[in-house]
């Protein structure tokens, strides 16, 4: 066969190839060219379909957060209990175990407390029924995080589907709970002990959030120091790398899933406590807001670090309240409003891609192999 006729295998022009690493500073400034681009982007779109100012309307995206020292506080809520949900979830996924339950946990430790609220409100002092709250909720969470921990531990069942499922399911138990607790079948719980107050975490320094907003700061704390130092955090760690190498090395991987779902689930817990109790002073089938799923994003884009968890989880929650305000100052609709979010946060996920790996051109290789 002569050479003309054989067939040329084509190198492409550039490859892809996973970088080893990167010094800090310069994934940093990727992270902030991404955010810079996406504002443009945004400025674009924003004059094509609204024809508004795109100065103006950053102005008030800022003022939605910012404007206002209640707005301050109602971010800073936000974005704890965004921050918490995130924390929850953070073990499990570093474990490679796709929790996609933390809205049902955080349901369930919500329904917890309302019904402690709700039975036992009058009969106790309002110090201890506090404190019966917080317990049920951890158990709540707990209990709903461990189930499918056991079947996947057990039969390796596929946890993403069954805790998914678990959503719905303590989402029936919320709406049947609304339902025998408010007779007149509005299926709308109104504010739990209006009159008494029983069961509702008592200002701090006379603001409302803070209470909140400091447990959830210890939180970060202490699972900073749970995945980076205790020898729980390690094997989990192992856990998520190999399976066969945490048995290899003597770790019950099996233990290891269940212990870790106990941890997720009683954060989640928390959060629904502090949602009952601290914030909203009842129940509601969307108790959670969607965070349970929102926290996936926060967590993976800190790399499950709790301490870079503060900026993701800031950045989403302004980037949402900076919409609502857009919405309400242009008169615009929603959707706009939710296209520019989705636009910038389009941008922070694909900039990541740059930090994780980098493009070579085929060429420049073999010239360095000649």
């Amino acid at each position: 066969m002569s050479k003309k006729n054989e067939s040329k295998v084509r190198e492409p022009l550039f490859h892809i190839a996973k970088r080893t690493s990167m010094v800090w500073w310069k994934a940093w400034l990727i992270r902030g060219v991404a955010i810079l681009a996406s504002l443009v982007v945004c400025a674009l779109i924003i004059v094509l379909l609204t024809k508004q100012n795109p100065l103006e309307v950053y102005a008030s995206m800022f003022k939605g957060s910012f404007g206002t020292k209640r707005k301050v506080w109602i971010l800073l809520q936000n974005m704890a209990i965004l921050l918490c949900i995130s924390l929850a979830v953070t073990p499990a996924f570093k474990m490679r175990f796709w929790n996609l339950g933390a809205e049902g946990q955080v349901l369930i430790g919500g329904l917890a407390s309302a019904a402690c609220m709700f039975y036992i409100g009058d009969r106790l002092p309002n110090l201890l029924l506090i404190l019966i709250m917080f317990a049920a909720s951890i158990l709540g969470g707990i209990i709903w995080g461990v189930i499918p921990a056991y079947f996947k531990a057990k039969w390796n069942t596929n946890e993403s589907l069954f805790t998914l499922m678990m959503n719905y399911i303590a989402i029936q138990l919320v709406s049947f709970a609304i339902m025998v607790w408010v007779p007149s079948g509005s299926s709308v719980m109104g504010v739990i002990n209006s009159s008494t107050s029983a069961g509702w975490i008592p200002d701090l320094f006379g603001q409302k959030y803070l209470f909140n907003i400091l447990v959830v700061a210890a939180v970060t704390a202490l699972m900073f120091v749970y995945l980076k130092y205790s020898k729980h955090g390690y094997e989990l760690s192992v856990v998520g790398e190999s399976e066969n190498t945490a048995r290899y090395i003597g770790i019950n991987v099996k233990k290891v899933i269940i212990r870790t779902m106990v941890l997720s689930g009683a954060v989640c817990g928390l959060a629904g406590f502090l949602l009952v109790s601290g914030t909203n002073h009842t129940i509601s089938k969307t108790l959670a807001g969607g965070n349970g799923f929102t926290a996936i994003m926060v967590s993976w884009l800190a790399k499950f670090n709790p301490i870079l968890m503060i900026l993701t989880s800031f950045l989403i929650v302004f980037l949402q309240r900076g919409a609502g305000e857009i919405a309400t100052n242009f008169r615009l609709n929603e959707s706009v409003a939710d296209i520019l979010t989705g636009v910038i946060i389009f941008f922070i996920i694909g900039c990541e891609f740059f930090i994780n790996y980098e493009i070579k051109s085929t060429r420049a290789k073999h010239k360095e192999g000649k």
